[in-house]
């Protein structure tokens, strides 16, 4: 096993959208999908979306969040968590932020990587934004950064976002510290 680096350097651009974009939205996909809100779930639902979809982009503060401040999040009434399904399986989710005025956040947006290449990207980031502009939303903000996807921001640009500032971050290797977390017992006594 490799040694894991100490710290991780990245940079955040961070976007917005100052009004509904006027192009064409994406197009529905060929495909069996199903885009349902999810009004407070459970941590334990929420951590497999979190986890399924930003595993493979170093997704990590809601893995270490206490279950105590993840659940008072989700339970915000500011915030609100889209589910896409795919023939009857989540793929992927979305989650609007409306609690830091003035705009939303979009908080979180992203798909399982066997959902990626399917044309659902587009179209799932464009049901976000006409969610957002919808419920009354004056600007619309979402950060990327140099671990996540590199399709994220160009697709978040052709979307409408536009950039408005970058700041490099250097923190800890948040996998050692997932690393350091107790695995949960799998097996069950009767």
């Amino acid at each position: 096993m490799s040694a894991l680096a100490e710290d991780l350097t990245y940079t955040v651009t961070y976007l917005e959208m100052a009004a509904r974009p006027t192009r064409p939205s994406a197009p529905r996909p060929a495909l069996p999908v199903t885009l349902l809100r999810c009004d407070s779930p459970s941590v334990r639902f929420y951590r497999y979306l979190y986890a399924s979809v930003g595993d493979a982009w170093i997704w990590f503060e809601r893995r270490l969040m206490p279950t105590e401040d993840l659940a008072a999040i989700l339970e915000h009434p500011g915030v609100s968590i889209h589910v896409l399904y795919l023939a009857g399986e989540p793929v992927g989710y979305f989650e609007l932020d409306r609690s830091e005025q003035p705009g939303f956040d979009l908080a979180y947006f992203g798909l399982v990587p066997e959902a990626t290449g399917k044309r659902l990207g587009p179209w799932l980031l464009d049901q976000a934004i006409h969610q957002a502009f919808d419920e009354g939303a004056a600007l619309l903000r979402v950060n990327t950064c140099t671990l996540d996807s590199p399709k994220a921001l160009p697709m978040y640009q052709r979307a409408g976002f536009v950039p408005v500032r970058q700041v490099e971050r250097t923190i800890p290797n948040p996998h050692r510290r997932m690393a350091e977390l107790p695995r949960p017992n799998r097996w069950i006594e009767i």
